[in-house]
């Protein structure tokens, strides 16, 4: 289960483009909590305990208590340039309430799959995160999948996955999440391609050398007469 991250937080009395710059500045993180039918809060986070919140890895998918309040987080918006985060948005749960959440996958005992030890095969992963529909008490930090055993060719499917006690996959049907597929073979086309590219780079260096230099140009040389 993932363990509870605690923020503290306080409230905001301004709103606003340019109070949210001012808070940056004094590094504070603008935020908001909302959901159950509550009027949203508006807060302000120190950057540097949201960011350490944030390396742990499971920030998503972890119960987050903020001023108080029990929260899963939604979203978190990080600057375009810096990646310093601008804003968090969070979502009010009560203690045993179903929510729905990402939860990301680790792939383990990969020297134990003869697909990939003998055969060079290549784990090909179609979903890094399952969505579960979960109590909020349990939410699991990760899920684990074993690649034992597993050939090229072979699929894991949700239901070959064992979920938490509870917890209940959030799409419907039978999903693929990895398959081990062989390893990429260069064609000839390939070869061909390679090749091309090559003679045209080749052919490129070839004219701008052959380009004469404006140094050379007799237009612009100047010519000393020796006078009798």
């Amino acid at each position: 289960m993932s363990d509870t991250i605690t923020l503290a937080a306080e409230t905001r009395d301004r709103v606003g483009k340019g109070a949210s710059r001012a808070l940056r500045r004094d590094g504070r993180v603008p935020a908001v909590i909302y959901g159950q039918n509550k009027e949203p809060v508006s807060l302000h986070l120190e950057e540097k305990a949201l960011v350490k919140a944030l390396m742990t890895g499971h920030f998503m998918n972890s119960v987050i208590m903020v001023a108080g309040q029990r929260t899963l987080a939604k979203d978190v918006a990080f600057h375009p340039v810096t990646d310093r985060p601008m804003h968090v948005d969070f979502l009010r749960i009560g203690e045993h309430e179903s929510v729905t959440i990402a939860v990301p996958v680790v792939f383990v005992d990969e020297d134990d799959a003869p697909g990939i030890k003998r055969g060079n095969g290549v784990l090909n992963i179609t979903m890094h995160d399952i969505e579960l529909v979960v109590d909020a008490a349990d939410i699991p930090s990760e899920i684990t999948i074993s690649l034992k055993g597993m050939e090229i060719g072979d699929s894991i499917h949700i239901a070959d996955v064992k979920l938490p006690k509870g917890a209940t996959p959030a799409l419907e049907g039978d999903f693929a999440i990895a398959t081990i597929v062989p390893p990429t073979v260069p064609t000839a086309a390939d070869d061909q391609l390679d090749a091309e590219v090559a003679e045209a780079q080749s052919a490129e260096a070839e004219a701008a050398a052959a380009e004469p230099n404006d140094d050379d140009n007799d237009d612009d040389k100047v010519s000393v007469q020796k006078k009798d």
